[in-house]
């Protein structure tokens, strides 16, 4: 259980913040960006929950939100041959290979059902299909700022691996929200050029 007696601590004043394991470290370190952007991820599905009609919908992405704070503890505790807690030998909170399955099988179930994808499509549509798309593009970014820390430090290798797949995810439940991908908007390659092929720029 977590207690939080007061919100500000003034700890991080002078440009560093705390780890899990007690340790201090840059706030401009890729460790403390990638949990940045994994905290602007689940925000953004914030926003998608609320404009969710559907409880299925809504339990999955709670659920996600919930994963995401898991992702959180993973990435702020550096990986060590030591229990976190060593009185209690409590082995420290790490994503495992059941996350990214659970992931896996809900697109598994949405996807057949859904129309083809013939093209690239623009994020865009229903509001909740717009919303879950923003959601999914800031997971990317997440991901590469992840990778980025993996150049430089050791870490479980499945965090950049589920969020790699959240994103997906969140692509193929944005279709389901775009009437299983009727309301897609589809990119059309080279549009302006069609659309005014005489003009020129001076």
């Amino acid at each position: 259980m977590v207690y939080l007696h007061r919100i500000y601590t003034k700890a991080g004043d002078q440009g560093e913040t705390m780890l899990g394991d007690g340790s201090m470290i840059d706030k401009t370190h890729p460790r403390v960006k990638s949990m940045a952007e994994v905290d602007l991820v689940n925000s953004l599905l914030g926003l998608a929950v609320i404009s969710c009609q559907n409880q299925t919908w809504q339990e999955q992405l709670n659920i996600i939100q919930n994963n995401l704070f898991d992702v959180g503890a993973d990435l702020c505790l550096p990986i060590s041959p030591e229990p976190v807690d060593a009185e209690s030998n409590r082995p420290p909170l790490r994503i495992t290979p059941q996350y990214i399955t659970q992931l896996e099988n809900w697109m598994d179930e949405l996807t057949p059902s859904q129309k083809p994808l013939d093209s690239f499509i623009l994020p865009g549509g229903t509001e909740l299909a717009t919303r879950l798309h923003i959601a999914r593009s800031s997971c990317r970014q997440a991901e590469l700022v992840i990778w980025d820390l993996v150049k430089v430090e050791q870490l479980n290798l499945l965090v950049p691996q589920y969020m790699n797949r959240l994103a997906d995810f969140l692509f193929v439940l944005a279709r389901e929200a775009n009437n299983q991908g009727g309301l897609d908007i589809k990119w059309v390659p080279g549009l302006a050029l069609k659309q005014y092929p005489k003009t020129q720029t001076k």
